[in-house]
């Protein structure tokens, strides 16, 4: 008999009809909550969606590269391209390739690159390779690698196309006067 007082105890308890009624309030309310939601969200126009050729959007550069690439811009360095390696898997995160008209400029370009960024960021690069005979100058920053070309040699070595799977970013040419 304890048992059966105990078990109709249970029943009709508070806390024991919130647990075996059905929750028909409960769905109601979800319910209604959810086309307020809706009906929230329903006025608000959403623009069209734009081609993903027409949409134009300045790539997401660390201060590193955006540094870098200026330096080069103010030596003058021509056809900047930067390839965001971050989803190709690579051992570096950016490359960042350009043009020199000759020997002279490359290492000027190269030199100014390591110079502000050191200047302005206090970062010093692991390597510098190439000499001022050399066709290519390579600057490693690590996160980042500078190539610059002379112009026969770039078209030799077409890092644009090996690295075709790379998000490519063309730097349009500075044409302000250097100060």
């Amino acid at each position: 008999m304890a048992k059966t007082e105990s078990t109709r105890a249970r029943k009709t308890s508070p806390t024991a009809a919130k647990k075996t009624a059905p929750r028909t309030g409960g769905a109601a309310r979800t319910t209604t909550a959810r086309k307020s939601v809706k009906s929230v969200r329903t006025p608000k126009a959403t623009p069209p969606a734009q081609p993903k050729e027409a949409k134009v959007s300045a790539p997401k550069l660390t201060k590193s590269v955006s540094t870098a690439i200026r330096a080069a811009q103010a030596k003058k360095a021509l056809d900047i391209v930067v390839l965001d390696l971050r989803k190709a898997d690579a051992f570096t995160d950016f490359f960042i390739i350009c043009t020199g008209q000759n020997p002279r400029q490359m290492s000027a370009i190269a030199d100014g690159i390591v110079d502000t960024l050191r200047e302005e960021l206090g970062e010093r690069p692991a390597a510098v390779e190439g000499s001022k005979k050399s066709d290519w100058v390579l600057v490693d920053y690590f996160n980042f690698i500078v190539h610059i070309f002379s112009p026969e040699c770039r078209e030799f070595y077409d890092l644009e196309r090996l690295w075709g799977n790379a998000i490519r970013h063309v730097v349009p040419n500075d044409d302000t006067p250097a100060h």
